[in-house]
């Protein structure tokens, strides 16, 4: 680009990002595609002086890329900017949360990073304490400490009366699991079906580790208890072994969990008995 047009870009840039005028979005995104990396890094600061201002979705849109692109200081106002959008930006934490501890990425990226980390949550934070709150189960409304106890519990909300039935309710599980528990692999674990049992002696003679049945793990919102997890791979093992309506609705549903929240799942099921060596150690060979 010619020496003088790119000026012209970059004071442009420049200008409509002093301008408070949100309809110049559309213009600063089109800069933001530039050849140059000058005018991509001051179209970025452009567009997080607009926050509060323009439409934040198109604006996160555009900014979340540039995390990505080659030169450092465009990746570093592009951080800057995303910070400045606050909960507009939760979609942007897991690229800025690797920008944080990339070895390879600038020290400075690491701290404009973080900072643009603190300041999203921070945002959620503030909006999540203003919301008005209500019981999942009964719908009344909840005093502050009533939600703060079903969260740290539950990670829903739950009025105090219902707090005590589904606490109930979630040992009265825990209780029918631990019972249900009644096979016992080579390794002392005790599980709940020969299919569990012929993946954990498995795992046991490959020499990795393993949880079974680990108490209940967080994914969007939902409680789930994977079969097993491995801490080595970060790899979710899923044993399948009912075939009831209701059982199939249940493993739909937490495998699109998985999927949504990136986990990386292997399933095996009743058919694969006979073979379950070759098949586990082939689907986790992806992730090894």
């Amino acid at each position: 680009m010619h020496p003088k047009l790119e000026k012209q870009f970059r004071e442009r840039a420049v200008a409509l990002g002093e301008s408070g005028d949100p309809a110049v979005l559309p213009e600063l995104v089109e800069l933001t595609l530039s050849p140059v990396a000058n005018v991509r890094r001051l179209a970025a600061s452009a567009i997080g002086k607009l926050a509060g201002l323009a439409d934040s979705k198109g604006a996160v849109t555009a900014l979340q890329p540039l995390l990505q692109d080659g030169h450092p200081q465009v990746r570093q106002y592009a951080a800057k900017a995303l910070g400045t959008y606050g909960v507009s930006a939760r979609g942007a934490l897991a690229d800025l949360r690797d920008m944080a501890i990339n070895p390879a990425e600038k020290e400075y990226n690491h701290d404009g990073a973080k900072r643009a980390i603190e300041l999203i949550e921070e945002a959620g934070r503030i909006l999540e304490q203003q919301a008005e709150h209500c019981c999942q189960r009964c719908g009344v409304k909840l005093e502050p400490d009533e939600y703060v106890r079903s969260r740290q519990a539950f990670q829903r909300p739950f009025c105090n009366y219902c707090f005590d039935e589904v606490f109930l309710e979630r040992r009265n599980f825990e209780t029918k699991v631990e019972l249900q528990k009644n096979i016992r692999a080579k390794d002392g674990t005790w599980v709940q079906s020969d299919g569990e049992r012929l993946i954990c002696e498995i795992l046991d003679e490959e020499r990795i580790r393993y949880r079974y049945d680990e108490r209940f793990r967080i994914l969007d919102g939902y409680a789930i208890r994977p079969d097993f997890y491995l801490p080595e791979f970060d790899v979710y093992i899923e044993y399948w072994g009912m075939d009831t309506a209701d059982y199939k609705i249940g493993m739909l549903k937490k495998q699109q969990l998985y999927q949504q929240q990136g986990k990386k799942l292997v399933s095996l099921f009743p058919e694969d008995r006979s073979g379950m060596r070759e098949k586990l150690l082939s689907k986790l060979g992806k992730y090894r």
